[in-house]
């Protein structure tokens, strides 16, 4: 589990940090940053990840709109996606699922949690 090649997608660099460190110490070392939606779709058309985590809310593409052309795209569609929001009303997470995100975490969390969703999305995705 912890040779993950994960990709974090978030357009604050704050959280970007937080969201690496505590994969560092849940042991996952291999982690590629994506300023936004955009960033990320082009990291994904040259290097192959295992694994997203997408933020909702940010500029140029939302993680909404990423995450759907993730699911477009025939040799990603099965990616395991786990999108870390503010938002956490229960429609948002009903859209997010909707489009295809694979778990959902409400921002603040703790490193535990991170570390469980991802084990979580991992297993169910599998």
């Amino acid at each position: 589990m912890a040779d993950l090649k994960i990709l974090a997608v978030d357009d604050s660099p704050t959280m970007r940090r937080i969201i690496i460190n505590t994969l560092k110490r849940a042991g996952f070392e291999d982690v590629t940053e994506a300023t936004d939606g955009k960033d990320a779709l082009a990291k994904l058309k040259v290097d192959k990840y295992n694994f997203i985590i997408t933020d909702w809310n940010m500029p140029e593409m939302d993680g909404l709109t990423f995450v759907s052309n993730v699911r477009k795209t025939d040799d990603l569609r099965n990616l395991p996606i786990l999108m870390v929001t503010t938002r956490s009303v229960k429609d948002d997470i009903i859209e997010a699922m909707k489009a295809g995100v694979n778990n959902y975490i409400v921002k603040p969390f703790t490193p535990d949690t991170l570390k469980e969703k991802i084990v979580q999305t991992i297993k169910n995705a599998v």
